[in-house]
């Protein structure tokens, strides 16, 4: 009796044992294939990175020699607040996040690098987790460094981060993670946005930090989940500081397997008119809809429209990473015109001073006049007529008093005078790179026939600029 009451007590165990096994077995979810990841980043390619350190070392020599003497001579730094580093013109293609807070930022990042359930992952959760602006990089193993070490490190590209101050170099994080994709590009995870929290409660300008990011940025995601399509001031205000960007933001509907099918088209329709007033483009963005994260899609759902989202989004981030060179160079061209423009406004500006100014005139009060009215000294007009330079490009004429405030017209020289005889004159320098050294650098990457005659097909910029302020 006592041995069948024993085998009765050990078959009960086994029972309970195999059950409680397949309730644990139910209860994890079941995770996605990442082959299709794999192969759209070329995750398992073993091909040797590009030698571009030749093409990087000429580029900093156009910059260097023919842009940035120009650019300090005019201050232009104190305009944009934008000075390019050496770092910066080295550092890999940058990815920002954007978006409200938990939306599946930080999840979105474990899922591009397959962090979950390792050391290397991101904190994610329900709650506002993400308070720091987080730098995901490359390294040899896993390491984290501080914001303040990132910003003395001027081999780095985040070394202009200081101007910030140190409250918000206690919000900035590096990681470094030993993953192929960090090779290629480097992530930057932000702050959710909170539209219930006053800005100056951050202890940091958010905005001008955003700023600082998304000028250095080659791909921008605004991630947004079905729950939070409000538009809020913080929100809105992010939004205009991204245009003239709108070619590098990709809007993503993020846990879109969620919702129903009816559902999913109301919170589409939804995103879109939330949106509508705050991007004015011809063209409406593109928007993804998909699932972020490393769990199954759930049943029911649209799972190969979703499939298909995804690698699409994963086909244009690849498509960053392979233009990274024709990008920098793009950049620091746009760069260099922008401080061409700036230049010939200081110079017509400091011109005009000069004719208007009298023995009995009082020069404060002269320039007052220009700056207040630039119109009525034809100072924008008078550059649109006698340079190529397209009115599109031309900064906004209320940034000028604040740059002459801050700078005293009388501490520049005319553009005329800014010329030696071994060296040259910097204007002249800097559109030889526009026109001629930068389109034959990107030709030299094999993009299409290496320019020798300057056209407006080979350089987008018109005519051939010639140094109309230069004496003879």
């Amino acid at each position: 009796m006592k041995g069948l009451n024993l085998l009765c007590c050990c078959v009960a165990s086994l029972l309970l044992l195999g059950t409680a096994e397949e309730v644990e077995d139910a209860s994890e979810p079941i995770k996605r294939d990442r082959s299709h990841l794999e192969n759209t980043l070329k995750l398992n390619e073993e091909k040797p990175a590009d030698d571009v350190s030749g093409v990087l070392q000429r580029l900093r020599k156009i910059y260097h020699s023919s842009i940035k003497p120009l650019e300090h001579s005019y201050r232009y730094n104190e305009l944009r607040q934008h000075e390019i580093t050496d770092g910066e013109i080295t550092s890999k293609p940058m990815v920002l996040f954007l978006g409200p807070w938990s939306v599946g930022k930080s999840s979105m990042i474990n899922y591009l690098l397959g962090l979950d359930n390792t050391p290397y992952q991101l904190y994610t959760g329900a709650e506002p987790t993400t308070s720091e602006f987080t730098v995901i990089m490359h390294g040899p193993k896993l390491k984290t460094i501080e914001g303040i070490v990132m910003a003395a490190d001027s081999a780095r590209s985040f070394s202009p981060l200081e101007k910030f101050g140190q409250n918000f170099l206690e919000k900035l994080i590096g990681i470094e993670v030993p993953h192929k994709l960090l090779e290629r590009v480097t992530f930057v995870d932000t702050p959710g946005i909170i539209e219930n929290r006053k800005q100056q409660e951050r202890g940091y300008p958010f905005n001008d930090v955003c700023q600082w990011f998304i000028d250095r940025a080659d791909l921008i995601f605004v991630v947004f989940d079905p729950t939070k399509l409000d538009v809020g001031l913080e929100l809105e205000m992010l939004f205009r500081q991204l245009k003239g960007r709108e070619s590098q933001i990709r809007i993503i509907l993020n846990k879109a397997d969620s919702l129903a099918t009816q559902e999913l088209m109301r919170v589409y329709g939804a995103l879109f008119w939330s949106l509508a007033p705050l991007i004015n483009v011809t063209e409406p963005p593109r928007v993804y809809v998909s699932s972020f994260w490393p769990h199954d899609y759930h049943p029911d759902t649209h799972r190969d429209l979703f499939l298909k989202e995804e690698i699409s989004l994963l086909e244009d981030l690849n498509q960053v990473i392979e233009n990274r060179m024709e990008n920098k160079i793009a950049f620091i061209r746009q760069h260099a015109i922008r401080v061409r423009i700036h230049a010939l406004l200081v110079d017509r500006y400091l011109q005009t001073y000069k004719d208007k100014m009298t023995f009995f005139s009082d020069g404060e009060l002269v320039f007052r006049d220009i700056v207040e009215d630039p119109d009525r000294f034809y100072i924008f007009k008078s550059i649109l007529a006698k340079t190529n330079v397209s009115k599109f490009d031309l900064p906004n004429r209320e940034a000028y008093k604040d740059f002459f405030g801050i700078n005293p017209i009388t501490s520049f020289k005319l553009l005329s005078q800014q010329c030696s005889y071994m060296g040259g004159c910097f204007l002249e320098k800097i559109e030889k790179a526009i026109t001629r050294e930068l389109p034959d650098l990107l030709g030299s990457l094999g993009l299409g026939k290496k320019p020798n005659v300057l056209s407006c097909d080979v350089t987008g910029c018109g005519e051939t600029p010639k140094n109309r302020y230069r004496k003879p």
